[in-house]
């Protein structure tokens, strides 16, 4: 028996063989925690934010500027890491970029200047693509190795990490503890989790071809653009639900984060349970379902009279955003045009372009017209994403 990075090794107790790639109880945990990891590190900058504006003297467009470094960080590195992966294997590739997303995180609220301040988001960044490129090829990899959904629970341990981070920061914050440490405590939890599970990481598969530098093209481009369109989705609630219940139905403002948490609450129970959801009723129905519902959702919000019934309408955002992007990435890794080092990281460029641009593109529409125009443009799209769910995963 080979092991995944080639050379003859023992099988753990429980692994399933296919090809070069053995996998069983340690790979999967260590599938989930990059993921864990990743959402929190991730959340964990959120609630830093106010400090470090403070602490560097920016304004909210400076600000807006230094927080882009954070995407564009993550674009530059997501082209390559599948490259890298297929050179090194993810067993390298992961450590490495996660020990960097450790050692920046603190970082983040040590910075003195603007300059100082982007320079470190571009670096976390940087370190963050790399990690998700990687660790969703390993999750292609696992998932076609096991033959069973599995795309849905890897992701929803992002989401589970993404709430323990924002609510760790928050509490150490409480705690009186100075930023750099909280995040230094929660960066060290991160380290010692990656370290742990390195050898449930998968090596460089036996044979494996060096691929080139991933541009999307061929059938990756329109589950990019899908992916696209769900990314910007998403981000259309992170960026702008609070602003609008606020507006809209006169929410005072220490209650905005309720449109967020009913989205979050439903798309993380969404992503935990998606992977029966896939086995009994398939890819394409979950994304054609999946995108109606979320476009349904947006319709509830933009013609709600109320706050409750808004909440609702962004609960049914995340119940149907949850697993499409699961899908399309999973769909990426097993199309036989492309690899999967070249169309994973495809997918997630074109992907993370609408987390990027997104919610400037929503600003832009919401000034010309309304919050609301801008938000049914999303629902059309939504649309759009649900009609193309048959060819994206056949």
């Amino acid at each position: 028996m080979k092991s995944p990075d080639g050379e003859a090794g023992d099988r753990a107790p429980g692994a399933v063989a296919t090809g070069t790639v053995t996998t069983g109880p340690a790979v999967r945990l260590a599938t989930r925690a990059n993921f864990f990891v990743l959402g929190l590190a991730v959340a964990a900058w959120a609630p830093i934010v106010p400090y470090a504006k403070a602490r560097v003297g920016a304004d909210d467009a400076t600000l807006g500027l230094m927080i882009l470094c954070l995407g564009l960080g993550s674009l530059a590195t997501m082209p390559i890491s599948g490259r890298l992966v297929s050179l090194f294997g993810c067993r390298l590739v992961l450590p490495v970029a996660g020990i960097l997303l450790c050692a920046v995180l603190p970082l983040l609220a040590l910075a003195r200047t603007p300059v100082e301040l982007g320079a470190a988001l571009a670096l976390f960044g940087a370190a963050a693509g790399a990690i998700d490129i990687g660790i969703n090829i390993q999750a292609v990899a696992v998932e076609k190795a096991e033959r069973r959904p599995l795309m849905s629970g890897f992701h929803a341990q992002f989401s589970l990490g993404g709430i323990v981070g924002a609510a760790g920061a928050t509490g150490l914050l409480a705690l009186s503890l100075a930023p750099a440490t909280a995040l230094a405590i929660l960066a060290l939890a991160c380290a010692v989790a990656i370290l742990a599970t390195t050898a449930g990481l998968l090596g460089r598969a036996e044979g494996g071809a060096a691929h080139s530098i991933a541009l999307p093209r061929g059938p990756v481009i329109l589950l990019g653009v899908m992916c696209f369109v769900t990314f910007l989705a998403e981000g259309s609630v992170l960026d702008w639900s609070a602003l609008f219940i606020t507006q809209q139905h006169g929410v005072d403002r220490a209650w905005g984060g309720l449109a967020y948490a009913a989205f979050s609450a439903t798309m993380t129970i969404g992503r935990l349970t998606g992977d029966r959801i896939v086995a009994r009723y398939g890819p394409r129905t979950v994304v054609a379902a999946g995108g109606l519902v979320a476009a349904v959702g947006y319709a509830v919000v933009i013609l709600s009279p109320a706050t409750a019934p808004s909440l609702i309408g962004f609960a049914l955002i995340g119940a149907g955003a949850a697993n499409i992007v699961p899908v399309l990435f999973t769909a990426a890794g097993r199309q036989p045009e492309i690899a999967p080092e070249v169309a994973v990281p495809g997918v997630a460029t074109l992907g993370y372009l609408g987390l990027l641009i997104g919610p400037a593109a929503i600003g832009l529409i919401a000034d010309a017209a309304s919050l609301s125009m801008a938000f049914a443009v999303v629902a059309l799209l939504l649309v759009g994403v649900a009609g193309a769910a048959n060819r994206a995963t056949r």
